[in-house]
């Protein structure tokens, strides 16, 4: 327990053009244990054409689980980002990756509250959360799958805004998928942040920010796609795996960066610290 683990969220591989199954071969290449997948609801032409990274929740789990082991690789967690706050547009998702998470043998699914509607209250917004997260945990509980509540948006770029988002449905299936990157651009203290969650986190975002992406934008922002490499930038990476020792579980490490030689300096230097 307490066991930090790194791995590549496929999003490095967004800017290459190139196929899902082309990142899971650089992350195999590269030495990582772990990747993250992101998933997408029904078709779309680009991944279709092998353009780009995400994986269709309407194809086969067990297609993708195998790609996955025959690499020698593992899933940390699906990235299933979408308002939580809209119903119409995350529910049906959500559940759905929940399932698939179920099959592919992925632990985690990460979200947030996402982007609001332009024409809600807040008090409105957060009955909203609650209904889209509570029909999550119920499916999510069946399964054994947790839910990593992620600090990206309106409401979770805060410790008190993201608490109250994971007090907000009462079920042991949700967790804490803290982002470092987002948090330091939201203004708030990266460490700090992490040391409250800590106890109650099912994975972790490592991203780092750059000092000129620093110096654009911090304070400015609740979250940002990607980050640098890790140890390219402000985030101090030993002292975060020495908070992570503290989680009662072992915690991947998913590195959000890029590009794939971003990736590979990642691994490079966080493999030395755990």
């Amino acid at each position: 327990m307490g066991n930090v683990k790194v791995g590549m969220n496929l999003e490095a591989t967004r800017h290459h053009d190139k196929p899902f199954v082309w990142g899971l071969d650089r992350a195999a290449e590269i030495g990582f244990e772990y990747v993250e997948p992101m998933v997408h609801f029904g078709r779309e032409l680009m991944s279709e054409a092998g353009y780009y990274h995400t994986w269709s929740l309407f194809d086969d789990p067990m297609k993708l689980r195998r790609l996955c082991e025959d690499r020698g690789l593992k899933i940390s967690g699906l990235q299933a980002h979408g308002p939580l706050g809209r119903p119409d547009r995350h529910g049906e998702y959500l559940k759905l990756a929940i399932r698939f998470a179920a099959e592919c043998g992925a632990p985690v699914v990460n979200t947030d509250e996402g982007i609001k509607a332009p024409w809600t209250t807040e008090a409105e917004d957060w009955v909203l959360i609650r209904y889209t997260l509570q029909e999550a945990a119920f499916i999510a509980e069946e399964r054994g799958i947790k839910i990593g509540l992620e600090c990206h948006a309106q409401y979770s770029k805060t410790p008190e805004g993201l608490e109250k988002l994971y007090n907000i449905v009462k079920s042991p299936c949700i967790g804490f998928n803290l982002d470092t990157g987002n948090a330091y651009l939201a203004g708030q203290d990266p460490y700090k942040w992490f040391e409250q969650v800590v106890d109650r986190s099912v994975h972790l975002h490592a991203k780092d920010i750059s000092v000129q992406h620093s110096d654009e934008e911090r304070g400015k922002v609740a979250g940002t796609p990607v980050g640098c490499g890790c140890g390219d930038g402000i985030i101090d990476w030993k002292r975060m795996v020495e908070i992570a020792k503290k989680c009662p579980n072992d915690l991947v490490f998913s590195v959000e960066c890029g590009s794939i030689p971003e990736a590979k300096r990642s691994y490079e230097h966080l493999i030395k610290l755990v």
